[in-house]
C-alpha cells in the first residue's frame, strides 16, 4: 500500500528529519537523507510507515504485518498529517509577527518552521507524561524503555509505539524497575486504564476546551502536560507553554535580562500572540539554537 500527501511550497524538510531522529538507538524511528521509517501499531497490526520526502510530494510505503481495518487506514492519513507538520499552517503567525519588537527577526530566519506531532494524541500524551521535569537525554531513554515493554516489534525490526490497552497491561513494577518514578509509572497506567476503559477520550475532533478539563481531572496531569499534548498531538494553534523552562530561557535570551521570566510573566509575554501560541512556542525554541 502507498500514500502520497502533497507538501506545501517551501516545505522544511531538515526540521521534521531533525525531530524523529531525537532517539539515536533509532528503537521505533529511523532516520536517513530524505527517509523516515517509524514504527506504529494501528487498531493492533504492527505497521512500518516509511516515508521518503520529495518536491512537492511525501510518498509513504505502507507495511502492515497483518490485515488492516478501515479503522487502521485512517489512521495512517491522520499520522502522517502528523509526523509530516502538515496541522498548523505557519503563515498566520508569520504575519502576525511581522514587526514585532521580540519575535519578528528570529521568525524571519525559519519562515518554513514547523511543528510536528507525535504519530497519534496517544503517543504524544505519554511523552508529555515521560518528559514531565527530567532532561531530554533521560526521557528519551525511558520513551525507549516504554516502547519495549508495551510496544510491538514490527517484522522489519523496528519497534511500534504501544496503543494505550497495551501499556494498560503493564504493571507499576514493569517501569518502575527500569528507572521510571512511581509517579510517572502511575500516571501513564491511569491514562492507558482510564482510555482502554473508555472513560477518557483522544479523539481527533474532541473539543480542546472539554479535553483539557479531562485531562487536568486526571491525577498527575497538569496544565503543562495538557498544553503539550495539545500541541504535538492534537495540532492545537493556540497553546501557551508558559510553563516550559525552554521557553523562558529563550524569552531571557531575547529580552537581555539576566534571569528568566517567571511562569506568570512568561504567560503574558505569550499574550500578544494568541491565537498563534503554538507557532510563538516553535520559533521560541528554535532561537535557542541561532547564533547571536
Amino acid at each position: 500500500m502507498q500514500v502520497t500527501i502533497a507538501l506545501p511550497p517551501g516545505y522544511q524538510a531538515a526540521d521534521v528529519l531533525a525531530f524523529h531522529s531525537r532517539d539515536a538507538e533509532g528503537v521505533a524511528e529511523q532516520v536517513s537523507h530524505g527517509r523516515i521509517r517509524k514504527g506504529v501499531l494501528l487498531d493492533g497490526v504492527a505497521v512500518l510507515l516509511d516515508v521518503t520526502l520529495g518536491e512537492p510530494l511525501a510518498r509513504c510505503d505502507v507495511h502492515a504485518d497483518g490485515a488492516l481495518s478501515d479503522a487502521a487506514r485512517a489512521m495512517i492519513d491522520d499520522a502522517l498529517l502528523n509526523i509530516l507538520g502538515l496541522r498548523i499552517d505557519p503563515a498566520p503567525f508569520l504575519a502576525l509577527a511581522a514587526d514585532d519588537a521580540l519575535l519578528g527577526a528570529v521568525a524571519r530566519r525559519s519562515p518554513g518552521l514547523r511543528i510536528v506531532q507525535s504519530a497519534s494524541i496517544f503517543e504524544a500524551l505519554t511523552w508529555a507524561i515521560i518528559g514531565q521535569q527530567i532532561n531530554l537525554p533521560f526521557a528519551i531513554a525511558l520513551r525507549r524503555t516504554l516502547i519495549v515493554q508495551a510496544g510491538r516489534q514490527h517484522s522489519s525490526g523496528l519497534w511500534c509505539y504501544p496503543e494505550a490497552r497495551h501499556v494498560a497491561a503493564l504493571d507499576c513494577a514493569d517501569l518502575t524497575g527500569r528507572k521510571f518514578s512511581r509517579s510517572k509509572a502511575e500516571t501513564l497506567l491511569r491514562v492507558a486504564r482510564l482510555l482502554d476503559a473508555g472513560e477518557l477520550s483522544l479523539a481527533r475532533d474532541d473539543d480542546i476546551a472539554t479535553a483539557s478539563a479531562a485531562l487536568l481531572a486526571v491525577k498527575g496531569i497538569g496544565p503543562w502536560t495538557v498544553n503539550y499534548a495539545l500541541l504535538r498531538g492534537y495540532g492545537y494553534a493556540d497553546c501557551s507553554l508558559h510553563g516550559d523552562v525552554a521557553i523562558r530561557a529563550a524569552f531571557q535570551k531575547l529580552l537581555g535580562e539576566h534571569a528568566k521570566p517567571d511562569i506568570a510573566r512568561t504567560e503574558a509575554l505569550l499574550e500578544r500572540y494568541r491565537p498563534h501560541r503554538t507557532m510563538a512556542a516553535a520559533h521560541l525554541w528554535a532561537s535557542l539554537s541561532h547564533a547571536d
